[in-house]
């Protein structure tokens, strides 16, 4: 049986390309002998779109006999760009790409652009299913899709439209999903969702993602590790705070949705914080748990930014704190007001990206040196690497994947902390019933 999925963008389309896998394999995909490529695309910039294109025609010349499936959010918003690629097969929208019966379906298709495509859509869709998976990143950790899609209309971002509108696991599944992978022996299980702060706002009794965190701290006391993916700060509820800055289970590390750094940037994006908003939560957090550390996505040259306002993006970085960069050069996406909006030209677009990049490098590089002569604990994720609780790579001759490790901290390589396993072994944090204020 031979499935393969390529999967580009965020940690999502990781989670789901396990399930497109599963799925496509319990329908007898790659049972003839012909394999099977397929490709979950992201849809965030035009060059993750143009990178998919450019995958999808190489696995075409490198195998010519192989049912190439195109999928993801690209597929999804931009469904007749792909299925008129002579070299597509078949176009799958994001719901259709979970379901078995869409890959027994396949042989139904044409071979005429409109008849390879299996798009629904995405807006009628009201439910996100806990799909169960086996495998997800090796060994050592576990991502547990809890929410999918936004309601939000941020004016840059073309998401909602590949994604929907924003539907939440019910708690209980998810706690179940987190019990059972646990069981199977993973180390860390990463809560993961397009908006993730929204979660819950379409279930009965509108709980939040607080709620959420401490019923899974509470009901999986076997659980080592678990970690938040990209969230929205200014949406982040007391009982997630109070998680956050309690729990030392929960990993002391956010990525932040920041986006911009300047005032009227984040309005013209129809952000819902202001530059004051993120710094306090950095700082609050912080005062509670200085040991944390945060990530953030920021835009360069976003369209009527002028210098000053780069400037205050500059500043955010070093205000917030921030350790890890997600820098984006701003790229129009078609049918978004930001792609009507005066647009700058290409190389100060890149010149901003770079210096972004510089930054957030050099705050990397001064991370690595604070952590120099530190005790950490390493999470194993193959041979020779691991990750801090704070999410920094750590490289380390030791240990199993899936293994959390005490480590001393001897130096960096200047990308990555250079480690060495301590002589007692890594303890487990007590099983204790969490006390929450809330929940």
């Amino acid at each position: 049986m031979s499935v393969e999925v390529v999967n580009f963008g965020c940690r999502l389309n990781t989670y789901e390309g396990e399930v497109m896998k599963r799925e496509a394999e319990a329908a007898g995909l790659g049972t003839d002998g012909r394999p099977v490529i397929l490709f979950n695309t992201c849809a965030v910039t035009a060059e993750a779109v143009r990178q998919a294109r450019q995958a999808v025609r190489r696995a075409r010349r490198e195998s010519p006999d192989a049912r190439i499936l195109v999928t993801g959010c690209a597929a999804q918003t931009k469904p007749a760009d792909f299925a008129g690629m002579a070299e597509v097969d078949a176009v799958l929208g994001n719901e259709e790409k979970l379901k078995a019966e869409t890959y027994r379906a396949l042989p139904d298709f044409g071979v005429a652009a409109a008849e390879k495509v299996r798009v629904n859509d995405i807006m009628s869709v009201r439910e996100t299913a806990s799909h169960m998976v086996d495998a997800i990143e090796g060994r050592a950790r576990a991502i547990v899709q809890v929410q999918n899609g936004c309601d939000h209309r941020c004016t840059f971002c073309i998401i909602p439209y590949g994604r929907g509108n924003s539907r939440s696991v019910p708690m209980g599944a998810a706690v179940d999903q987190v019990k059972r992978l646990v069981a199977s022996g993973y180390g860390e299980v990463v809560l993961s969702g397009v908006d993730m702060t929204s979660w819950g706002a379409d279930l009965p009794g509108t709980p939040r993602l607080g709620a959420l965190v401490q019923a899974i701290l509470r009901h999986v006391p076997d659980l080592k590790r678990l970690r938040l993916s990209s969230i929205d700060s200014v949406e982040a509820d007391e009982a997630l705070v109070e998680a956050l800055t309690g729990e030392a289970r929960v990993m002391p590390h956010l990525h932040l949705s920041l986006q911009a750094g300047d005032d009227m940037i984040l309005k013209r994006m129809k952000r819902r914080h202001s530059r004051a908003d993120a710094i306090e939560f950095c700082a609050r957090l912080r005062a509670a748990r200085p040991e944390i550390v945060f990530g953030a996505d920021i835009i360069a040259g976003f369209p009527t930014e002028t210098e000053d306002m780069f400037e205050n993006s500059m500043r955010l970085v070093e205000e917030c704190g921030l350790t890890f960069l997600h820098v984006f050069p701003f790229s129009p996406r078609e049918g978004t007001p930001a792609a009507r909006m005066p647009q700058l030209d290409k190389g100060t677009i890149k010149g901003r990206a770079a210096r972004l990049r510089a930054l957030g490098e050099a705050r990397h590089a001064s991370h690595l040196k604070r952590l120099a002569g530190t005790h950490q604990r390493v999470l194993i994720e193959r041979e020779g690497l691991g990750r801090t609780e704070d999410f920094t790579l750590a490289r380390i001759d030791a240990g199993l994947p899936g293994a959390i490790l005490d480590a001393i901290i001897e130096g960096d390589n200047g990308r990555e902390l250079l480690a060495r396993a301590a002589a007692a072994p890594a303890t487990v944090p007590p099983n204790r019933e969490p006390r929450f204020a809330h929940g």
